[in-house]
């Protein structure tokens, strides 16, 4: 029987922060104003606080979500087969069931959600769970290569109705601030962006069959970390963690040029790759440093936010939710980006304090116990629930 990795849950905690506060932007300044803070009423402080976040967070910690899924996929198939059971079935069902939770989660709560697109990737790329090591390499090199060209000139707004931009940032902001919960339902199931904004439906079509492309490679570069062993002898590891060291500052160099000199489009494909490459680093960094100090409080927190990762995620859209939208304090658009950091920081902590008490007592988190019953198709008898399978053994 295999073992829990540790380092992993580390990660996925890590990943969970930097997912918070990358989304930040977004419930303070929605999917679209996020990247026209012009239009709101922020300082100095808030524009290095924005620049910040989109060289050292934005679109570097989903894609290590995506590797974890991905790791997560090759070690669920190996306990499958140890135990005699079909890997496919188990895993087809996890997907279809985080699908289904993800689009509760759009609908509903927010519509910044990433479950329902990993759940559909993660069926896609069943082919590759069985696969050799090497292959899953090459498949990994060459989606990365299309999802770097997927960056060319995605800061070209010439085709875009500026106007219609800021319509449309108006109504978003005016709903989510005033608005009731069924305002904002209303608003979020029946405005249409890029009708408002003149994005024609077919460049929305290509973006569409393009996403899978952009998150997949880390998907894959998951399943191949897994295949090779990665984190289970760290100790033998170190020269590979400390890869990092160099991978770091080249990603931050690559993602900075790109906000420097935006008018050369052929820089947003360096973007791309260093959002991606930023990733990597971030793992491997994680890996080396846990080494040299895994005893450090902060990465046992991490590690029980990591263990309720699903739980926690979705916590994190219904607190932020009610801070920000008009059902609840409404400071939609109204906090700063500074302030959305320090409250990303209090919010993480809060739930590394609630992580550590609820594992105490429970295995599983809420999300967690109802998505291993679906995966393993079983429910435990009424009376057996508590005590054997939810409840620590004392």
């Amino acid at each position: 029987m295999q073992q829990r990795i540790q380092l992993i849950d580390v990660i996925r905690g890590l990943c969970l922060f930097g997912i918070l506060l990358s989304n930040l932007l977004i419930f303070q300044y929605g999917m679209f104003g996020k990247d026209e803070l012009d239009l709101f009423s922020v300082g100095t402080l808030d524009w290095i606080g924005y620049y910040f976040l989109k060289i050292f967070v934005e679109g570097s910690f989903m894609p290590i979500f995506a590797f974890l899924f991905g790791y997560g996929m090759v070690m669920m198939r190996q306990r499958s087969l140890e135990n005699n059971q079909k890997p496919k079935r188990k895993l087809l069902r996890r997907f279809l069931f985080l699908m289904i939770l993800g689009f509760l989660h759009a609908t509903y709560i927010w519509d910044g959600d990433i479950l329902l697109t990993y759940g559909m990737l993660g069926i896609i790329l069943l082919v590759f769970v069985a696969r050799k090591s090497k292959t899953i390499l090459v498949w990994t090199i060459i989606l990365l290569m299309i999802a770097t060209a997927t960056g060319y000139g995605t800061q070209d707004t010439e085709s875009v109705d500026k106007q219609g931009i800021e319509q449309y940032i108006s109504l978003t902001t005016e709903v989510k601030t005033l608005g009731s919960y069924t305002d904002i339902l209303e608003h979020r199931q029946e405005a249409d962006p890029f009708k408002i904004m003149g994005i024609p439906p077919e460049a929305l079509l290509v973006a569409l069959i393009l996403m899978p492309f952009v998150t997949a490679p880390l998907f894959l570069f998951g399943m191949y970390a897994a295949k090779k062993e990665w984190f289970k002898k760290p100790d033998e590891q170190m020269k590979l963690y400390r890869a990092s060291l160099i991978m770091i500052p080249v990603a931050i160099c690559f993602k900075s040029i790109y906000f420097i000199l935006p008018d050369i489009h052929w820089l947003g494909m360096l973007s791309a790759l260093g959002a991606n490459l930023l990733a990597m680093g971030y793992i491997l960094f994680i890996a080396f440093i846990y080494q040299k100090m895994k005893y450090f409080p902060l990465f046992k927190g991490a590690a029980n936010v990591g263990k309720l990762s699903l739980t926690n995620y979705l916590m994190q859209s219904v607190i932020c939710t009610f801070i920000f939208y008009g059902y609840g304090l409404g400071l939609y658009g109204q906090l700063g980006v500074v302030y959305g950091i320090i409250l990303g920081i209090l919010v993480f902590s809060v739930q590394i304090v609630l992580s550590h008490y609820y594992l105490k007592k429970w295995k599983y988190g809420p999300f967690e116990y109802v998505l291993r019953c679906v995966t393993n198709w079983s429910l435990m008898r009424k009376n057996q629930t508590d005590q054997t399978y939810l409840r620590k053994s004392s």
